[in-house]
């Protein structure tokens, strides 16, 4: 019985590495590093980081943190599908599991809802403080916007041109700075995507 509790166990640690290592991967690319640069930055060798991507090696906790704050994002995003059933992980993200990215202090909070970072785009649920605003933000490398205002109300300012935005209104951009503003007293929610995935 043991030995087959064990089996058990090892095989749910495989697909739950394959999960966190494709998820490294791809934000270690959606940054433009090599496998030698994340490597340098968390004292690894590549061959190790190679390894854990490939989903064959699993990652020891203090290396999760720093590749975690690395990325900016909490180490618990690398375990949201951990407790998820086989047949739904890398397919379906229940509430409760969605991985939190951002913080309060900044004026906007994201929920990653997509169940995986390997595919062409990603789905985050955004929620800006009331009167919160961003700095312009410059993509680091080719990038396409899109989503749509759920509540409350959004500007973007896209290229230098502010938009209005009201519960319904949609959008979508590509290779542009822009930045945002919630000019309301209660907070906006957005459903943003992104590809290729950049958390």
């Amino acid at each position: 019985m043991y030995l087959i509790i064990n089996i058990v166990q090892k095989c749910k640690e495989k697909a739950l590495g394959s999960y966190v290592g494709s998820d490294i991967r791809a934000m270690r690319r959606s940054r433009r590093m090599t496998l030698q640069n994340l490597a340098d930055a968390i004292g690894r060798s590549p061959g190790w980081l190679s390894l854990i991507e490939r989903g064959q090696a699993q990652p020891a906790i203090n290396d999760l943190r720093q590749i975690a704050a690395l990325f900016d994002v909490n180490i618990s995003f690398f375990f949201r599908s951990s407790g998820q059933d086989d047949q739904e992980r890398g397919l379906v993200v229940r509430r409760q599991d969605r991985s939190p990215l951002g913080t309060p202090e900044g004026g906007l909070v994201e929920e990653l809802l997509s169940p995986t970072l390997s595919g062409s785009f990603e789905m985050i649920q955004s929620t800006f403080a009331p009167r919160a605003r961003s700095e312009a933000i410059k993509p680091l490398h080719p990038t396409e916007h899109g989503g749509v205002l759920l509540s409350g109300e959004l500007a973007l300012i896209i290229d230098g041109v502010r938009f209005s935005l009201a519960p319904g209104d949609s959008f979508q951009f590509q290779n542009k700075d822009y930045a945002w503003e919630n000019p309301g007293d209660v907070p906006a929610i957005a459903i943003w995507i992104v590809a290729p995935p950049i958390y």
